[in-house]
């Protein structure tokens, strides 16, 4: 079923999916506290341990949940896009981050102090359950990735984390450089940049500089270990209401 167009305080129209899911007397009451913003690339919005100050929705492009270790190495454990929102555990009731939130692919969003959403709570039982029920989601992505990880190879992991990059920008060009997606896929950059050749030798990728394009979406999904078929059967009978 086709979600309802809706709006923001400016008149712009919303893309996010809880957003447009919530019954309209919570989203009327939401609607006054969210400020549009950009989100650049590489922008932090939390670090890990700190303290959430603002939950986002986003509208367009990535967010990247990412874990980091004390020798400053760093994975991947989720993503986020116009499907959910940056922030989540504030709906439990923690008020820091358990991990880095990381703007991946640039895009705007709406913005809502943590106080306000918080208090928000009591009155949008309906937004709260979303926000929980996206977490659930999320978690089965965790283990899913943490398999993902330990066992299979490079280009696969590669294959199907391009593959959920596309699905939350509907766009064939990512622009991604092979340091970041090193850093993402918790690996050397040899190690991805080999991994980019062996897809782009098969004609399923376009390696450029500064992004990577993706030429064949059918093939690609062949090349794909079966995670991004497991991710992609969680998040279709993940039911947002």
């Amino acid at each position: 079923m086709p979600l309802p167009p809706r709006t923001d305080r400016d008149g712009k129209s919303i893309k996010n999916r809880i957003l447009l899911t919530i019954p309209e007397d919570e989203f009327m009451s939401l609607r006054p506290l969210l400020e549009e913003v950009e989100m650049p690339q590489y922008k932090i919005f939390y670090d890990q341990g700190e303290k959430i100050a603002n939950a986002y929705f986003p509208n367009e492009g990535m967010v990247s949940l990412v874990v980091l270790v004390h020798d400053g190495r760093s994975v991947e454990v989720g993503i986020t896009g116009c499907e959910g929102v940056v922030g989540a555990p504030l709906a439990f009731g923690f008020e820091n981050a358990p991990m880095r939130a990381i703007m991946q692919i640039r895009g705007r969003g709406l913005r809502i102090p943590s106080s306000a959403l918080e208090e928000t709570f009591d009155r949008s039982p309906n937004l709260k359950l979303l926000i929980e029920r996206y977490v659930m989601m999320q978690q089965l992505q965790v283990a899913q990735l943490a398999a993902c990880n330990r066992l299979h190879d490079m280009d696969q992991r590669l294959a199907r984390w391009l593959l959920m990059c596309q699905d939350r920008i509907d766009s064939e060009n990512l622009p991604l450089t092979h340091e970041f997606l090193a850093q993402m896929l918790g690996s050397g950059r040899p190690t991805v940049t080999i991994a980019a050749g062996v897809l782009e030798r098969a004609g399923l990728i376009e390696n450029t500089r500064g992004s990577l394009k993706i030429l064949n979406r059918k093939r690609l999904e062949d090349a794909a270990c079966e995670c991004y078929r497991v991710i992609q059967n969680y998040n279709g009978s993940f039911s947002l209401m």
